[in-house]
């Protein structure tokens, strides 16, 4: 062919494309329409899906074990005990530790207790949650790679411990796509803890997408202004204008693609569309006046309170509700170095009755079954007091080798307690689990294969769970 034949080609094919709006960005604006064409990959999920969604309800900071959710009796015999570096084993240890002089057996002052059929032990400060023990899986057998805050909760997040990486949100996204048109595949949400100290950063990276398109990173809801950043019209800017502004863009959006062939401008003119959606849908989802009382006496009374926890608990069942692939909490406040017996029981008070109300609220909606949810922080802590045995005051180090959690939902058996560790919950004995085996088990629940979930980038196939992770069969339904 001719260059001459080519041009002509081209222009016809323009010609074509612009008279009849079936242009590669047309097709992807009706796939925020059409469910099926933006169900994510082909062949997702690879087998039937016990869970349509997850909710991650991310403790930053790292609850104690000992406190809440690992009774350790056998503390009481050891309190006080001068832990030589035997003990220890050459196991790391941070800075803030490594040189105290003496470094103490603290037995938690908590009374432990068993709930529901099940006899799942939970600590005093969890009550509410003992009442639905019979829907918790708790994991005590977690153990982690990273000992300081960033790199952990980045692992956490996104399967490796540097920046960079998609989040587990964003590749839930990107393999099984959205079930609303009109709301993002993946939310989050942020809640200040009641505890007096300073809280760890959260960086928007830890939702993000990385090297995936970025259609799949997390959107940020705010608790005060505009729920998502330039939702609101600017002044003078009427929803006719918008749309017709709207319209040129995404015209001159397909134009490009076209020219380029650029997938990123795909993902640019789905953004726009949806962000266009959202202006009606968010107001909606944020106003929760339509919501009964009972509701609000579930979730306790800091639910009526915009950018509580126990608010975004219950906005996480509307997100639900709405078809959202993935919906994260993050609740800060949890560091407790020292002041643990002042600061503990705050944060406690912010999580139990909220987090038990969204199990008992999604199990009476019939969506407990379709929706896993997941409860921890990003490490564990010691079995020592960090600066001294002041039961007044005292404190615990981070501690990655072990750790709990508990899950409950979509896929997991509930009254379980899964995993043992030693009488110092220094060391696991029985059933370890790694961050890369929740992450393998939590899509597994999404009906995904973890090493088929996989994206090209710079020559190698990268997935969440990296070259590990196994599924944790001994917590399934």
């Amino acid at each position: 062919m001719t260059p001459e034949h080519d041009n002509a080609m081209m222009q016809t094919r323009r010609q074509f494309l612009g008279r009849t709006s079936a242009g590669i960005g047309s097709v992807a604006l009706a796939s925020l329409l059409n469910p099926r064409l933006f169900a994510g990959l082909v062949g997702f999920p690879n087998f039937a899906p016990k869970a349509k969604r997850v909710i991650y309800l991310f403790q930053s900071g790292a609850p104690s074990q000992f406190e809440l959710l690992d009774h350790k009796p056998a503390l009481a015999k050891a309190h006080g005990q001068v832990l030589g570096s035997e003990f220890f084993g050459g196991q790391r240890l941070t800075g803030m530790t490594s040189g105290q002089k003496e470094k103490k057996v603290c037995k938690s002052i908590y009374n432990f207790s068993r709930h529901g059929q099940s006899g799942t032990e939970l600590s005093e400060l969890l009550p509410h949650l003992g009442r639905v023990a019979d829907e918790l899986c708790v994991v005590r057998s977690m153990q982690t790679q990273a000992i300081n805050h960033d790199p952990a909760i980045t692992f956490f997040q996104t399967g490796f411990q540097q920046a960079g990486r998609p989040s587990m949100g964003a590749w839930a996204s990107y393999g099984l796509g959205s079930e609303s048109a009109d709301l993002p595949a993946y939310v989050v949400m942020i809640s200040q803890g009641s505890a007096k100290r300073d809280s760890q950063a959260l960086y928007a990276r830890l939702w993000g997408s990385g090297f995936l398109p970025s259609e799949h990173q997390g959107v940020k809801f705010r608790s005060s202004g505009d729920p998502v950043l330039y939702l609101s019209n600017p002044e003078g800017i009427t929803a006719k204008r918008r749309r017709r502004i709207l319209d040129l863009g995404q015209a001159l959006n397909r134009e490009h693609h076209e020219r380029l062939g650029d997938p990123e401008i795909i993902t640019r003119i789905r953004q726009a569309e949806m962000a266009y959606r959202m202006q009606t849908s968010v107001p909606e989802l944020m106003d929760t006046s339509s919501e009964p009382e009972h509701i609000f006496d579930l979730y306790g009374a800091n639910a009526r309170k915009p950018g509580t926890y126990a608010a975004n608990c219950l906005l996480a069942r509307r997100l639900a509700e709405r078809g959202v692939r993935f919906i994260q909490l993050y609740h800060r406040g949890w560091d407790q170095h020292g002041d643990l017996p002042r600061d503990l029981p705050l944060q406690c008070g912010d999580i139990d009755q909220p987090s038990a109300a969204l199990i008992a609220d999604l199990k009476q909606r019939g969506m407990l079954e379709e929706t896993l949810i997941i409860w921890g922080g990003e490490f564990g802590r010691t079995v020592y007091a960090q600066g001294g045995l002041n039961m007044a005051k005292y404190g615990r180090d981070h501690h990655p080798r072990c750790f709990s959690m508990w899950l409950a939902g979509g896929g997991i058996r509930g009254g379980t307690m899964y995993g043992t560790t030693d009488d110092f919950s220094f060391n696991i004995v029985e059933n370890p689990v790694h961050v890369y085996d929740l992450h393998a088990t939590m899509l597994h629940c999404l009906g995904i294969d973890h090493e088929k979930l996989t994206f090209k980038f710079q020559g190698r196939h990268y997935r969440l769970t990296d070259v590990h992770g196994n599924v944790v069969k001994g917590i399934l339904a």
